[in-house]
């Protein structure tokens, strides 16, 4: 399976769930960094991203993204997400902090309208200064795919000592404002829309209460061979009890 090696800043590429994204990749550029693993993660397995551990520092990021912006701006291309993403988990790169600080600066300079969207797996939320900067930006969106710290194992893979309960926690200080990110799917092991899978996943997002939830399924070739997508009616079907709640819930097939 092709790997996804991105540059610090890359694009814009339309994103089905944020419009015209201009992607920030905080992690190496030959490798892949994450405390997950997930099965379905498009830039492929871990353990076959491991030839470069280099992080790009704060002052590389500063310089790379007023670059980008500034032609971006000069030459009419429109964006609407600066949206932290990569081979990996960002909030894992040691500048995370002051690396939200710079971009806000930058965005206000370049592309004022634009939001700042993080995409997380919520495991570092416990920190102080990642939660203080996940708070500043426009789009915190924090990754739980399954109430059960079992699914989990066989969905993402997380690295040891990770607790649903811990991730809960960390969601709670949000209070509300936050993207609840949820991926649908099934395999011979599992099935997001089983009834106990589905039932407890809908009962933590009453107890987070986030203010969006985005619901999504397989969208490009995944690591773990034998998945299978839901369509977007499916998912629609399954949300529904929340959407009859007032949820604001966003699909994508």
């Amino acid at each position: 399976m092709p790997m996804m090696r991105e540059d610090i800043v890359f694009g814009p590429i339309h994103s089905r769930r944020l419009g015209h994204s201009l992607g920030i990749n905080l992690l190496p550029r030959n490798g892949k960094l994450c405390n997950f693993d997930c099965i379905y993660c498009e830039c492929g397995w871990n353990k076959d991203g491991r030839e470069d551990r280099k992080l790009p520092s704060a002052s590389d990021l500063e310089d790379a993204l007023d670059a980008k912006l500034r032609e971006c701006s000069e030459a009419g291309v429109p964006i609407d997400s600066i949206t932290f993403s990569g081979d990996g988990e960002p909030t894992l790169n040691p500048d995370f902090a002051k690396i939200i600080d710079i971009t806000i600066s930058l965005r206000d300079k370049w592309y004022p309208e634009a939001r700042i969207s993080v995409l997380s797996n919520a495991t570092m939320a416990w920190k102080d200064e990642v939660f203080s900067a996940l708070r500043k930006v426009d789009n915190p969106i924090m990754k739980l795919d399954a109430p059960t710290d079992a699914l989990c194992a066989k969905i993402n893979r997380p690295a040891p000592g990770y607790r649903v309960a811990d991730v809960v926690k960390s969601l709670k200080r949000f209070d509300g404002d936050f993207v609840l990110q949820t991926m649908f799917l099934r395999s011979k092991d599992f099935d997001s829309s089983s009834r106990e899978v589905l039932e407890g996943w809908m009962e933590l997002v009453r107890e987070l209460k986030p203010r969006e939830i985005m619901v999504y399924t397989l969208d490009r070739p995944a690591p773990m061979q034998g998945l299978e997508k839901f369509t977007e009616e499916q998912m629609g079907g399954l949300v529904r009890p929340l959407s009859d709640e007032g949820f604001n819930i966003q699909i994508r097939g």
